[in-house]
C-alpha cells in the first residue's frame, strides 16, 4: 500500500502517513491547511508518543532488573506502521512489537491506530492490545500541531484556548525533561488561556489535573478548532521556546518521569498497566469550524 492516504468529508480532509501513523494534512472545506507543515523549527506534524510520553530519567527504562534505551516519547513515531485498513473516510494502522522494539522495551504489544472523518471532524482512535504473558506497562499521547495563527495575517495574541470547564488546578512544568517536584500556579482565568509566545519560554504547560474533556483553539475571525479526548487523563500544550508557527494541544495518558523518579519502569507514576491479552482504548477528536 501506499505511504499516505487522504480522507475526505463534507468539510474536511486529512492525509495520513505510513511513517509514525502521523496525520500529515488536516485542511478544511476551502481548502486552508490547518495542520503544522513540519518546518526546521520542529519537523514533525502530530507525532504519536508511545510507550512513553516525555522522558525517562538518564533515557533509560528499568525492567526485571535490566536497562533499556528509551529516549523521548518512545519509538513509535519513528516506526512505520502496517495499513490495515484503507478506505474513503476511515482508515486503520497497526504497529507489533519485534526484534528492534523488544531491545528497547521488552514488552508485547499492539497499537492500533483509526483515523474517521465525519463531516467537519476528524475522529483518532487508539487500542492498545496487551499480546504477551505479562502486564503491559506504556503511556500514549496525541502531539497535534496547529498552525499559529490559523488565520495567516492575525497575531498570535489574537488566539485563546477556551476549556470546557474552569480549570483552577496548577500546572506542572519540566527541568531537562523530567517533572519538576513543585506544581506552579496556573496562567489559565476561569476558562480561557489567553495565548503568547512567553506562555513556553519555560518549555510545555502540563495539565495534570485537567477538569475538561475539550478545548477550543480560536481568535474572534477565521478558522476555529475544537480538540476533545476520551481516556486519556492529561493534557500538554505546547510551543517551540522563542517562538514557533505552531501550537500542540496534546492529550496524554502519562507524563514524563518526576526529577526523582529512577526506579522500575512499572512503578513510574502515570502509566497504564493493561493485563494479558487486554486492550485498552482512548481517542482524541479534531473538529474544524
Amino acid at each position: 500500500m501506499s505511504d499516505s492516504h487522504t480522507l475526505r468529508g463534507e468539510g474536511i480532509a486529512a492525509t495520513i502517513s505510513a511513517q509514525g501513523a502521523e496525520l500529515s494534512s488536516l485542511r478544511n472545506a476551502d481548502g486552508t491547511e490547518l495542520l503544522w507543515q513540519a518546518g526546521p523549527q520542529w519537523p514533525r506534524h502530530a507525532p504519536i508518543l508511545f510507550p512513553i510520553v516525555g522522558r525517562l530519567k538518564n533515557d533509560t527504562l528499568r525492567h526485571n532488573g535490566k536497562t533499556y534505551p528509551m529516549t523521548q516519547h518512545g519509538f513509535a513515531r519513528d516506526r512505520r506502521f502496517a495499513w490495515v485498513e484503507q478506505g474513503p473516510r476511515s482508515c486503520k494502522l497497526a504497529l507489533t512489537d519485534d526484534t528492534e522494539t523488544r531491545a528497547r522495551y521488552p514488552f508485547a504489544f499492539r497499537l492500533e491506530v483509526t483515523y474517521t472523518v465525519d463531516g467537519a471532524d476528524l475522529d483518532v482512535a487508539f487500542d492498545i492490545v496487551n499480546t504477551g504473558a505479562e502486564t503491559l506497562s506504556a503511556s500514549l499521547g496525541g502531539h497535534p500541531a496547529f498552525n499559529w495563527p490559523l488565520l495567516p495575517g492575525l497575531a498570535k495574541e489574537a488566539y485563546a484556548l477556551t476549556f470546557a470547564k474552569d480549570e483552577p488546578a496548577p500546572i506542572r512544568r519540566l527541568t531537562e525533561g523530567l517533572m519538576r517536584p513543585q506544581a506552579e500556579p496556573s496562567p489559565i482565568k476561569g476558562s480561557v488561556l489567553a495565548l503568547s509566545e512567553q506562555l513556553f519560554d519555560d518549555d510545555a504547560m502540563i495539565l495534570d489535573q485537567v477538569a475538561s474533556a475539550s478545548v477550543r483553539f480560536a481568535a474572534a475571525q477565521g478558522p476555529a478548532i475544537e480538540v476533545s479526548w476520551r481516556g486519556f487523563r492529561e493534557l500538554g500544550i505546547w510551543s517551540k521556546v522563542g517562538g514557533a508557527a505552531f501550537l500542540c494541544i496534546e492529550p496524554w495518558y502519562g507524563f514524563a518521569s518526576p526529577v526523582e523518579f529512577d526506579g522500575e519502569f512499572a512503578g513510574k507514576p502515570g502509566l497504564m498497566h493493561i493485563a494479558p491479552g487486554a486492550r485498552q482504548s482512548l481517542g482524541y477528536r479534531i473538529r474544524v469550524s
